[in-house]
């Protein structure tokens, strides 16, 4: 500011409302969504969206209707544990790799053992080459 208070190219902090904001938050919340992309689309600094983001995640379920409509359920569970299953096969898996290699009307097959993959990889490098 000058002298007389008049204010040169300055810009004065702005204010949202917590609707601009409740949307800003539901769009990051989208799938497949960044939330750098969600900021320039919005003309906001990211930095200041992550904030709002992770504040509102921090935030007591008491939100109005309007906001928790755009957000999607988050998971109860606090800690998830790793619980192991073990599924049957019913596939049987085959015992052998088999390339094929064609070359216009030419088709040749390659079966190799299972057991001997490191050797069928050296091959496939050679004939690579």
């Amino acid at each position: 500011m000058n002298t007389t208070g008049e204010d040169f190219g300055r810009q004065r902090r702005r204010k949202h409302s917590a609707e601009f904001k409740a949307k800003a938050i539901a769009a990051c919340r989208k799938p497949g969504v960044s939330i750098s992309a969600v900021a320039l689309a919005h003309r906001l600094n990211a930095n200041l969206l992550r904030r709002w983001v992770v504040a509102d995640e921090q935030a007591p379920a008491t939100k109005p209707l309007k906001a928790i409509s755009a957000v999607p359920a988050r998971s109860i569970v606090e800690s998830p544990t790793f619980i192991p299953i073990q599924v049957a096969s019913s596939v049987k898996t085959s015992q052998q790799i088999t390339i094929e290699l064609r070359r216009g009307a030419t088709v040749v097959r390659v079966g190799w053992p299972l057991a001997a993959a490191a050797d069928c990889a050296a091959w496939l490098r050679e004939l690579l080459r």
